[in-house]
């Protein structure tokens, strides 16, 4: 007879892990499959963020920012290094390390809420009574049992049609993140997130890098003004980035990569590079899930369909993160995930999607929340905006580093926060007070009226605050 639990979740990256742990803090006897595995074959949960996407690209980030900052920054301290060298495959196993201390975390949070855990692939068997058979596809085959499932297996990075991953010469994620040396000239296919970040750490340690983007403007999703003030940043750095692109052949061979495409004027080029990364999305993982077994319907991008609580077509069923619609962000597969966990155990979960920051890790940050000033146009709502540069911020001098602003956006009528956006120094954690802010339908007002400390980057959120009613004290 196989184990019954009263939750099995499959997938242990930020949404089923979270899951997994909130359902046992509410009393359900839980269960957690997931099937990904490190070097030596042992599990490894965290899914993509944790093993190939948020955390080591954010450990080879700070390396490559501390190796830039001892190369062109510290003589302006006062501090002679002599010649400063990189040692990449120390610099990868560090990252590798960092990686290995999250995977345990897990699996020790896993033990202290009393979660069971399977390392294997689960997929759908059948429907039984009271609810769903589940197998376990690990070194041995076994079935479960649970009345609620919540999946979240997560998502894959998507091919260039025609051009399949072979992880050495044209790379996913996963593949930029292994790299055992610094190559003299890389190509990226795609200006978002993970193109961004993952030129910025090979520029950094030397590379000749460019970035080939379909989209005739630079981050389309960002406000434009702070768009427009990254991409003079990147510019500035030798980060080349080319818009209006059309990708047509691209070869692979031991020399490495030669990548044919049309430029936005039209002009037929060429790109050999020694590496290429593609980075132009991802798509839902629901591979071997068997979701046909039970009849779980998914769209025409292969996303499980979902209503607003995350229910899928399913009684007792349930899915969360990238493997749904919405943003594939690793914050909000946790907030579903909690959510759902509360909503199973009869509770009311909460997740608001007008207050999802998005973060940019390069150097500036960029970070956003809420509409853009292109959006309110667009809708047609009045609104008064306000911006700060860090120029003028006495810690950003200190710091060394004033590049960017801060922006609010606020109702012209209410003066209610719609939307802040901020590139420059540390904002991925001066996001959150404007989300805090958001969250309790606060206005510029109440921003401009809090104390923040002093000498801090926060002073620039609070006078971009009071820029919305054009009273900055210090610019």
């Amino acid at each position: 007879m196989s184990k019954q639990f009263d939750v099995i979740v499959i997938g242990a990256g930020p949404g089923g892990y979270i899951a997994a742990i909130r359902a046992a803090q509410l009393g359900k006897t839980v269960a957690c499959i997931d099937e990904w595995k490190n070097a030596a074959g042992g599990a490894a949960p965290g899914g993509t963020c944790t093993n190939v996407g948020c955390i080591p690209s954010k450990a080879l980030l700070q390396s490559s920012e501390h190796f830039e900052h001892a190369n062109l920054h510290f003589a302006d301290h006062g501090i002679s290094t002599g010649k400063v060298e990189i040692d990449v495959p120390k610099m990868i196993a560090r990252k590798d390390a960092i990686v290995k201390q999250n995977n345990d975390g897990i699996l020790y949070l896993f033990k202290k809420n009393k979660v069971t855990f399977f390392h294997g692939r689960g997929s759908f068997v059948r429907t039984v009574e009271g609810g769903y058979e589940i197998k376990v596809a690990g070194k041995e085959e076994e079935s479960i049992t649970g009345a609620q499932i919540v999946v979240a297996t997560g998502s894959n990075a998507r091919a260039l049609p025609g051009v399949p991953f072979d992880e050495e010469n044209i790379l996913s994620n996963d593949g930029a993140l292994r790299l055992g040396k610094t190559p003299k000239k890389l190509g990226l296919i795609g200006a978002g997130v993970i193109g961004l970040e993952m030129g910025s750490v090979w520029r950094r340690l030397g590379t000749e890098v460019t970035v080939l983007e379909g989209m005739p403007t630079f981050l389309p999703v960002v406000d434009e003004q702070i768009a427009k003030e990254a991409k003079k940043a990147f510019d500035k750095q030798g980060l080349k980035i080319e818009m209006g692109v059309k990708i047509g052949e691209v070869k692979s061979s031991k020399k490495g990569v030669s990548v044919a495409y049309t430029n936005a004027k039209g002009e037929a080029q060429t790109l050999d590079v020694d590496k290429l990364i593609v980075s132009i999305g991802r798509t839902a993982n629901t591979i071997g899930l068997n979701a046909e077994a039970v009849g779980l319907q998914l769209d025409e991008r292969g996303c499980i369909v979902v209503d607003d609580d995350c229910k899928t077509n399913l009684p007792g069923v349930w899915a969360v993160g990238d493997v749904v619609r919405g943003p594939m962000l690793a914050h909000k597969a946790e907030e579903e995930a909690v959510a759902v966990a509360e909503r199973i155990a009869g509770q009311h979960g909460h997740v608001n999607f007008a207050t999802l920051p998005s973060v940019i890790y390069t150097s500036p940050e960029v970070a956003w929340v809420g509409r853009t000033e292109q959006q309110l146009k667009a809708e047609g709502v009045k609104y008064k905006a306000g911006t700060f540069p860090f120029l003028a911020n006495g810690r950003a001098r200190a710091l060394g580093d004033t590049t960017g602003m801060v922006k609010f956006l606020a109702d012209a009528e209410t003066d209610e926060i719609l939307g802040v956006h901020m590139v420059g120094p540390m904002v991925s954690e001066l996001i959150s007070e404007a989300v805090v802010a958001m969250e309790f339908k606060a206005s510029s007002e109440d921003i401009a009226r809090i104390c923040h400390a002093h000498p801090s980057l926060s002073e620039s959120t609070k006078e971009a605050a009071l820029a919305v009613d054009k009273r900055t004290l210090n610019f």
